[in-house]
């Protein structure tokens, strides 16, 4: 191999992990939105099929599932209060069609003429790369109360790209 073909082929290599880090990153982005407007087709096309959200108690588990949380009573709550799901930019590390990606998630809640935190947690995504793109196979979220949970899915945040 030449040294242009060379440079080529590690410059596609560079592109693509730029391409399937802002694919990543848009698809935890677009969690917010999806939740607090209520669209339950927006959540379960983020998720594979037999994908799993644990956020404390039983996971849910399968798309549909995941995208039922919408009706949760206490999700009706926020959303009828007013709520904001936000998610901080996401530490992402991949190896080939998987990812890795933890971040923190907060869910403010409109109270009074203000707004409070209701959840702080700390998040694992576990996502595949499949003919429709990135989706989530697993998240597991959990709150940062000071407990080891959520420390042990804050702590594997700083391992590098593989493949």
């Amino acid at each position: 191999m030449s040294a242009a073909q060379d440079r080529i082929t590690q410059l596609e290599k560079r592109l693509t992990l730029l391409e399937d880090r802002l694919a990543i990153l848009n698809l935890i982005a677009s969690y917010g939105p999806a939740v607090d407007s209520v669209d339950g087709d927006a959540v379960a096309a983020m998720w594979n099929e037999n994908g799993s959200y644990d956020f404390g108690g039983d996971p849910l588990i399968g798309r549909d599932n995941v995208a039922a949380l919408i009706d949760l009573d206490t999700h009706r709550a926020y959303v009828s209060a007013g709520s904001a799901h936000v998610l901080s930019n996401p530490s992402i590390t991949l190896s080939g069609d998987r990812a890795i990606a933890v971040n923190y998630s907060q869910v403010f809640v409109k109270s009074g003429d203000g707004w409070r935190a209701d959840r702080t947690c700390a998040n694992r995504w576990e996502l595949t790369r499949t003919a429709g793109g990135w989706k989530v196979e697993s998240r597991t979220n959990r709150l940062l109360d000071g407990s080891e949970p959520a420390r042990q899915l804050l702590s594997r945040s700083h391992e590098p790209d593989v493949g």
